[in-house]
């Protein structure tokens, strides 16, 4: 555990919560919900631009559900909460066979409690990667929360370490892969990560078996509509 900790701390990283507790908690984790600006992209916005995502980031969520898949025996479900109708967002999971994407909620708190309701699950049994104040709602009340921090917001890091909405704070912004660094962080402290690389270069066996899986999965895609959350075609 102590090399994890010496490996993350050295980029930046920041335990706000003892790694062989997050570690514990981890063995609770069913689902894993992602905010999308500032967590998979820096956030930029413009008229013709699109926020994007990268691959060392798709590929960290991968390996992800791969390694949760091979402890539990089942996908964990995984899902995306942003603010906006951000269609590579919905692109993504299309890409990568995620069952859920939320869009367009201001009030994200409303779409958390669907996505409990949803997949039967408790909020003990989520982990929340997000970066800023929209996300706090829904941080407050998940079983982990990972921070994806930048320079530019030193108050915002420290109201979330003394208030104790997170429980890592990320040593690379969104627009540095910071979702590929957690998704490791998750594995490395579950002692999964070097199983679950060796198992995806040989791709033969329980990666195949765990592709099939993962790629039967339907994407559904809500949004608030007329004052309820409805089912969209993505």
């Amino acid at each position: 555990m102590g090399d994890i900790e010496f490996l993350f701390e050295a980029i930046g990283g920041q335990f706000l919560t003892p790694a062989p507790v997050i570690a514990e908690k981890l063995t609770d984790i069913r689902a894993f919900l992602f905010d999308w600006d500032g967590v998979f992209n820096g956030g930029t916005k413009g008229e013709g631009l699109t926020s994007r995502y990268s691959e060392p980031d798709s590929m960290g969520t991968n390996l992800l559900r791969f390694g949760g898949w091979q402890r539990h025996g089942t996908l964990p479900v995984v899902g995306i909460l942003t603010a906006l109708d951000n269609p590579t967002a919905v692109q993504l999971a299309r890409r990568e066979h995620f069952p859920v994407v939320y869009f367009g909620f201001k009030h994200k708190e409303e779409a958390f409690l669907h996505f409990l309701e949803t997949y039967h699950l408790q909020p003990s049994q989520v982990a929340f990667v997000f970066d800023d104040v929209i996300d706090l709602s829904v941080a407050r009340q998940c079983g982990l929360r990972f921070f994806v921090s930048r320079p530019a917001s030193p108050l915002l890091r420290r109201f979330v370490t003394e208030r104790q909405l997170a429980d890592y704070g990320s040593g690379n912004s969104g627009g540095s892969h910071a979702v590929r660094e957690i998704c490791e962080l998750i594995l490395g402290l579950q002692g999964r990560y070097e199983a679950t690389l060796e198992a995806r270069i040989a791709f033969h066996g329980p990666y195949t078996r765990y592709l099939t899986e993962r790629n039967q999965t339907t994407l559904h895609c809500y949004t608030p509509l007329n004052g309820r959350i409805g089912l969209v075609m993505p």
